[in-house]
């Protein structure tokens, strides 16, 4: 809506995870290279932990983007609530590539079928990536020993796939209870929120990347944002959205403070009336 106003090509705080617009903070680096690390070297699994709102979607596509093209079929699993069972149908059916299988089948079966589908893509010279993005909702103890499991599956002494576990912080905890599980981490790599000079780059980048500039939000507007979102982006990319809408709405061509302390109260009475 406000785009024209500010002469950019697409809404620099929407809530798309468009890697466009991935900021390269410190600790998003630093996480996304050791999750290529893990994947380059064929480790059997590693760990991405960070409190809600932090990237980790994001940082997820930027890791896929920069993967070579013997790094396939990459799977986001992003609904891991599933029984065992279905955990296994799923991946069975995004690493061949098949059409889902018709019919009820013996659980060994489908594993079998994983099994074959792993050493036959390994074989070909390719190796599997797995995300499981969510990982903190798996609660049963069943679903992590089956994934503690499918971590055997090797061809010529090395691991078919890796399998990223990917979620909130009490995800760590859960692992850390399952030593048999934790052992085979041998990456683990944790997202903290930005600091105040963070939050500023980070929004100048967001700008930048639609054809905008630094000078569209006043200093003070920008330190506002940070204090109210305490540097989570994606309550940067709210307060910063809907801030942009109010100065436009008021016909005013820069962001002032007072536009982000109206969007933050707006945000605050949503949030009231949702509980």
């Amino acid at each position: 809506m406000y785009e024209a106003f500010w002469s950019l090509s697409g809404r620099p705080f929407g809530v798309g995870c468009e890697t466009e617009l991935y900021y390269p903070s410190e600790t998003h680096q630093a996480a996304l290279l050791k999750l290529r690390y893990a994947v380059e070297n064929r480790i059997g699994a590693a760990m991405l932990v960070a409190e809600s709102g932090l990237g980790k979607t994001l940082l997820v596509r930027a890791l896929f983007e920069q993967l070579g093209e013997s790094f396939q079929p990459l799977v986001h699993l992003r609904f891991p609530w599933l029984p065992a069972r279905e955990m296994v149908a799923y991946l069975s059916e995004s690493v061949a590539g098949d059409e889902p299988i018709e019919g009820p089948i013996p659980f060994y079966r489908q594993v079998a079928y994983l099994q074959e589908a792993l050493a036959a893509n390994a074989e070909s010279g390719h190796h599997a990536v797995v995300v499981i993005d969510e990982a903190h909702v798996i609660t049963s103890n069943q679903v992590m020993e089956c994934l503690r499991l499918l971590l055997n599956f090797e061809t010529a002494g090395r691991p078919d796939w890796t399998i990223l576990l990917v979620g909130q912080t009490p995800l760590l905890t859960a692992v850390e209870e399952r030593p048999a599980l934790d052992d085979h981490l041998a990456v683990k790599t944790t997202l903290r929120r930005l600091a105040s000079d963070e939050t500023a780059a980070y929004v100048a980048h967001r700008l930048r990347a639609v054809g905008g500039d630094r000078s569209i939000f006043a200093d003070a507007s920008v330190e506002a944002i940070h204090h109210a979102s305490f540097g989570i982006p994606r309550r940067i990319n709210r307060l910063a959205d809907l801030a942009m809408l109010v100065a436009f709405a008021e016909d005013e061509p820069v962001v002032r403070q007072e536009h982000v302390e109206s969007a933050e109260s707006e945000l605050a009475v949503h949030q009231r009336e949702l509980v």
